[in-house]
């Protein structure tokens, strides 16, 4: 698709003559800031910029961190302590830290379920998308080995957990499990490996949010109305858009500013409310918490991980037409994976010729539905496995496929969509009035 008309950038000296002959870094800059942006954005189009802030958070609080760090199983609570006890700041880098991925799950939650209302994953999008589920991926990789880190009672049992379910896998996971261990248990080789993955992949999410936003650049931006912003001349154009500069820029600072200052609130009068209490006790392998659970941010897969266990009927199904081969646990593994396998697949599962929820009535009922389950699931993740959560969260992970897998599909032919606008512009100006053109005296 070709890109939206705009002015590109033209170096005027020589100096700029020269440079953008060799290295057209300047000219990429000015395409991206002023970059022509559908005027009709509203205020869950912030996310990027929260998300951009976390991940430079991030990697600079990270890579201080990581000087004091010491990744040896016994030396590695007490570098924690050391850093919090210590070192010039220290505990305000680590809950910075800590709470920076938290902010980053909130941000990508919020990111992903914009997308789904809003279908940003659908055509030209899809490779956007399926960009934007890696890092998700990646971002849950580094999270989870960088919960391993402090070596507390919940670093080692949620590692001695996570980890047993590559060993789920028929034939090759046992390999596998102890090549991510680096032996037979969690032990100082896993810390070593958590420890070096953990510092290399948020520098990998970092190129492949590069290749994201290129791609969007690319294919331009989604909009509230879903409808494309016009192509046949740069006056079209225009008439749908803003420059990125200084219009979207200025709102995004806005919202940043918000959000930070709820965050430093959490950061300087409540850093531990979303840990583990339980974390703060040296990693012991003879003494097994009570309750075993990961992170908020990953209980809601969590749940679905549990929710089939030996006496569901699919898995009873599966077991026996396979011979054995997917068992109760191994089932669990898929659904955790295929949870997240399902939503990359939007793209081909949602039929709809639509593309935002705003103009499908029943779809806005079963999405809503979908944000409620998601969150009941976050909740299940965090409770024991027992009755009634565990059918509970049976149900909860069945709506969950259910949505992507049914209903996605089936609405795009039984669903019929309200009228949409011609153009953002005619959008625009039902929102937001015709600008006046009548020149000031």
């Amino acid at each position: 698709m070709a890109g939206i008309p705009h002015d590109h950038y033209e170096p005027k000296t020589g100096g700029e003559k020269w440079v953008h002959s060799r290295l057209p870094i300047v000219g990429l800059l000015y395409d991206t800031i002023m970059l022509p942006t559908p005027k009709n954005l509203n205020w869950m189009w912030i996310w990027g910029i929260i998300l951009t802030f976390c991940l430079a958070l991030q990697i600079v609080t990270g890579i201080i961190l990581a000087m004091h760090y010491t990744p040896h199983v016994d030396l590695a609570f007490a570098s924690v302590e050391h850093i919090m006890r210590n070192v010039n700041g220290g505990h305000m880098l680590r809950y910075l830290h800590m709470n920076g991925a938290s902010l980053f799950f909130i941000a990508v939650y919020a990111h992903i379920f914009r997308g789904l209302y809003y279908g940003s994953y659908k055509t030209p999008r899809e490779i956007t998308w399926i960009i934007g589920m890696l890092i998700f991926v990646l971002m849950m990789g580094a999270g989870f080995m960088g919960y391993v880190l402090p070596w507390g009672q919940m670093s080692f049992w949620g590692a001695t957990v996570i980890t047993g379910l590559f060993g789920a896998i028929p034939f090759i996971g046992e390999p596998i499990q102890t090549l991510l261990l680096g032996g037979p248990a969690v032990d100082n080789a896993t810390l070593n490996r958590f420890f070096s993955l953990h510092y290399l992949l948020p520098f990998v999410i970092a190129g492949l949010v590069i290749v994201h936003i290129w791609a969007f650049h690319t294919t331009g931006n989604n909009n509230p109305t879903g409808v494309e912003v016009r192509r046949t001349s740069k006056a079209d154009a225009e008439k749908d858009t803003l420059p990125f500069w200084p219009y979207f820029v200025i709102k995004d600072l806005f919202a940043l500013a918000v959000i930070l200052a709820v965050f430093f609130a959490v950061v300087g009068f409540m850093p531990n409310y979303l840990g583990h209490p339980d974390n703060y006790i040296e990693a012991n392998a003879l003494a097994t918490p009570a309750h075993i659970v990961p992170e908020w941010y990953f209980l809601p897969f969590y749940a679905i991980l549990r929710a089939f266990t030996s006496e569901v009927w699919i898995v009873i199904f599966f077991e026996f037409i396979t011979g054995g081969i997917i068992d109760a646990k191994f089932f669990g593994v898929l659904a955790m994976f295929g949870a997240i396998i399902v939503m990359a697949l939007a793209p081909w599962l949602d039929t709809s010729s639509v593309r935002s929820g705003r103009y499908r009535p029943m779809f806005k009922w079963w999405f809503w539905i979908l944000v409620v389950d998601f969150i009941v699931l976050t909740w299940l993740g965090a409770m024991p496995a027992e009755e009634p959560y565990a059918t509970f969260s049976l149900i909860a992970s069945a709506y969950w496929f259910g949505y992507f897998l049914v209903i996605l599909p089936l609405l795009g032919v039984i669903e019929k969509p309200l009228p949409q606008p011609a153009t953002i512009e005619e959008d625009f100006a039902a929102h937001y009035g015709k600008p006046d053109s009548t020149p000031a005296e």
